[in-house]
């Protein structure tokens, strides 16, 4: 593939307030510096689109940086390394790294990860083998310690995390996996997946809906949405339940402050155990991760949906869709 000279990336225009809008985006052709020693050009082929980017784009301490207005925005990609001046990366690889958002990138050797495309598709180490993976993991057996025998609750659950959360739960020796989604096509999915009951958060309150689905209570929340259903899951835990707080989709486009669960008094007489992470707490167990998942991928024990939308000027509106749960799986961009 020839070297351009020039490329693409999408830019923040101005930080929304609430919803963003396509206003919020601009889409800029820059040059493409040339490489100094070390570094790699990559033409990027899949870049993920990811609900916690909403929160970059405020002006706000977090922990991780806020995007820079003018500037393109960051996210995982994958591609393939077009021109090299390191010896550990070879034109032709396939690395992943965390510039995506742009046609191509220009970054130090020493930030990308070559991965081997012959083993998945490309795209799968942006969801099931990648960051996406880990976080279900992680926050399933870390930060929720869940054991065999446990009834597991997920909201969110046809997400890209969401779905591999109650796929690894199932596989894992769960007694009874519940998830929650937006749609009855969703619901429909997760029954396919394994889940042993799933609802529509829309059909009624969501407490009725997952005391039904779950009548003998819940042992562990994985919580993707937050608001009411992290008070729905408070009221379903077991004595000694576990909640992982992964995100809280519901509250990301809120303009007014949002009101905590009404009922956290349960936690003291439940004995309950409510717990905020993020991913890069166990990058120590990406290798172990990374094989248990290669497996079960292999076996078609675990499987994984992808919305995938054609083109870099489409990512805008990806990631406004996928805030208003406009995906199955995994939310990607094909470059």
């Amino acid at each position: 593939m020839e070297t351009p000279h020039s490329t693409r990336e999408i830019h923040l225009a101005s930080r929304p307030h609430g919803e963003p809008t396509a206003d919020d985006f601009e889409l800029a052709e820059v040059d493409v510096p040339a490489l100094d020693e070390g570094e790699v050009l990559v033409a990027n082929h899949y870049m993920s689109v990811d609900p916690y980017m909403r929160g970059r784009m405020n002006d706000t301490k977090s922990y991780v940086p806020p995007f820079r207005i003018g500037a393109p925005l960051e996210g995982g990609a994958v591609g393939e390394v077009l021109a090299s001046t390191s010896d550990r990366v070879p034109v032709g690889s396939t690395v992943l790294h965390g510039l995506g958002w742009r046609e191509h990138a220009v970054l130090s050797a020493d930030k990308v990860k070559v991965v081997d495309a012959s083993l998945a598709p490309e795209s799968a180490y942006l969801g099931a083998l990648g960051m996406t993976g880990l976080t279900a993991w992680g926050g399933l057996t870390r930060a929720a310690a869940f054991q065999p025998g446990d009834a597991v609750f997920v909201s969110g659950a046809a997400g890209a995390v969401g779905s591999i959360v109650g796929q690894i739960a199932k596989v894992s020796g769960a007694s009874r996996v519940v998830g929650s989604a937006g749609s009855p096509e969703k619901v429909a999915r997760l029954l396919e997946l394994g889940f042993d009951a799933a609802f529509d958060y829309h059909d009624g309150p969501v407490a009725q809906s997952l005391k039904d689905a779950a009548p003998d209570g819940i042992d562990v929340y994985f919580d993707n949405v937050g608001g009411e259903h992290l008070e729905a899951a408070l009221s379903a835990m077991n004595v000694f339940g576990r909640v992982a707080v992964c995100g809280a989709i519901s509250q990301y486009n809120a303009t007014a402050p949002t009101p905590a669960p009404r009922n956290l008094a349960l936690l003291i007489g439940k004995q309950l155990t409510l717990r905020g992470f993020l991913v890069k707490e166990y990058a120590d167990l990406s290798a172990e991760f990374a094989e248990l998942m290669a497996g079960w991928l292999a076996d078609g024990s675990i499987t994984f949906d992808e919305t995938v939308r054609e083109g870099l000027d489409q990512a805008p509106q990806a990631l406004i869709d996928l805030l208003r749960g406009g995906n199955t799986g995994k939310m990607l961009v094909r470059l």
